[in-house]
């Protein structure tokens, strides 16, 4: 089977859990078997892999998540990177030539695409298996899940099937309704929308072809910022005239909101925090200082270096107004981790950020050098080795080095090792970073 999975989104909808890097389906909230705990994203793909060990799984995501990924999954799966935001059709029409042209994929197999993010169970995964199978008949350009509605929300599009069987042509499409028109819908047998659809691949690569005058990945990918800006609902789904759905019954939650993800935790309380004498109120603190909620119900609460939220879980869905852009204050790196500790304009163009590096035993920060800034490096604990224009010495607790502006760099930990990292200079950003070939295998290291 081979499985395209969207994953978007900016994280303000659970914020300040969740941020423009670290979006929802990287958060590790869900408890296993064995008592630890997965996200979302590696819940996803555990799962796939249980139901078809030899699926082929792409991930259709933006740059900024590229990162998380390799450090959750690593190489198991492929990535599909889309260079700025185009809508849906460019997303996919691009994953499927990504799945055509690099990973050798027949044009005349099929792909199921979905999002990367529902909370759901073992169920879920044979459909998609049977939806793949469905498309690989052939019968039917595009095939569809839909989902069986447990109330009417006004949240999602609706599917409304020539009949209520198992498998059914469609008969139209519905946007979202209010409550009772959605109430009507789903007296007629209609279906929720979760976004899931399959297709071979030469359909869509058809399409992208009349659309973007190319089915190339490579041109694709090179012209991605000029490719129009346009839905896959509106660019495929409303155009064909022959589509079929399978109608899915069991869990399905979009966990798009703080009331939903609260919903699908095991927990009450993650962190150094207490809730005593509360109801239906969930705590989430990654700070280290601690946390305590007395007697107060029906809250969603998370504390992050992001951020602090207090929320009424009923009116968490409005949450998205009231969060503006910000600098991420903490992000999972494939090295390790940062947490952003204070960050400070000055008038004269002299700018600090100050962070603290975890670094994970046995990885390295790539060997690189900045144009606008300096870094001082302070080690406060473990040990490893740093690079500095060449030369390789040891590091350990109480150590620091000064980085000026156009010296080469690394440092690899031995054990865990944490860097208190000050940046100094007119331009602090993540785009200051040319990155520099090391042979980290036979320099001593």
């Amino acid at each position: 089977m081979n499985i395209i999975l969207l994953s978007g989104g900016s994280g303000k909808r659970l914020w300040p859990l969740s941020n423009e890097v670290r979006s929802k389906q990287f958060l590790k909230i869900f408890k296993k078997a064995d008592g630890t705990h997965e996200s979302m994203v590696q819940r996803m793909y555990r799962m796939i892999c249980e139901v078809d060990p030899d699926a082929t799984v792409t991930i259709a995501t933006s740059e900024n998540q590229v990162t998380a990924i390799d450090a959750q999954l690593g190489d198991r799966v492929g990535i599909s990177i889309e260079p700025c935001r185009r809508d849906t059709f460019p997303a996919i029409a691009l994953a499927t030539a990504y799945l055509h042209d690099v990973k050798g994929v027949p044009e005349e197999e099929a792909v199921v695409v979905c999002p990367v993010d529902p909370y759901v169970e073992s169920d879920y995964f044979h459909m998609l298996s049977k939806v793949h199978a469905r498309a690989e008949k052939g019968e039917s350009n595009l095939v569809l899940m839909g989902i069986e509605p447990t109330y009417p929300s006004e949240k999602y599009g609706y599917i409304i099937p020539e009949s209520k069987e198992e498998i059914s042509t469609v008969s139209t499409f519905k946007e979202k309704p209010d409550a009772a028109k959605a109430q009507e819908y789903i007296e007629q047998g209609a279906l929720w929308n979760a976004g899931v659809f399959a297709f071979k691949l030469k359909y869509v690569l058809a399409i992208a072809e009349k659309v973007f005058g190319t089915a190339n990945y490579q041109e694709l990918f090179s012209n991605y910022e000029n490719l129009t800006k346009i839905s896959f609902d509106y660019a495929v789904v409303e155009k064909e005239s022959h589509i079929q759905v399978l109608r899915f019954s069991g869990e399905w939650k979009d966990l798009g909101t703080w009331n939903t993800l609260t919903e699908a935790m095991s927990e009450e309380v993650a962190g150094n925090a207490v809730a005593a004498h509360c109801e239906n109120t969930h705590i989430i603190n990654e700070l280290q200082i601690p946390l305590v909620a007395l007697g107060v119900n029906n809250l969603a609460i998370a504390a992050t270096p992001d951020g602090i939220l207090v929320a009424d879980k009923a009116k968490s869905d409005q949450l998205k107004d009231y969060v503006s852009d910000q600098r991420p204050m903490y992000e999972k790196r494939v090295w390790g981790e940062y947490v952003v500790l204070d960050y400070s304009f000055q008038g004269d163009g002299n700018n600090s950020l100050t962070k603290h590096l975890i670094i994970t035993p046995g990885q390295h920060i790539s060997y690189q050098r900045h144009a606008h800034r300096s870094e001082i490096w302070t080690c406060v604990g473990g040990t490893g080795k740093i690079i500095i224009d060449g030369k390789v010495s040891l590091i350990a607790r109480g150590d620091s080095a000064y980085i000026k502006p156009g010296t080469k760099h690394a440092i690899k930990a031995d054990t865990e090792l944490h860097i208190i990292e000050v940046q100094v200079g007119d331009e602090l950003t993540e785009e200051d970073i040319e990155r520099l070939d090391w042979d980290w295998e036979n320099n001593g290291l």
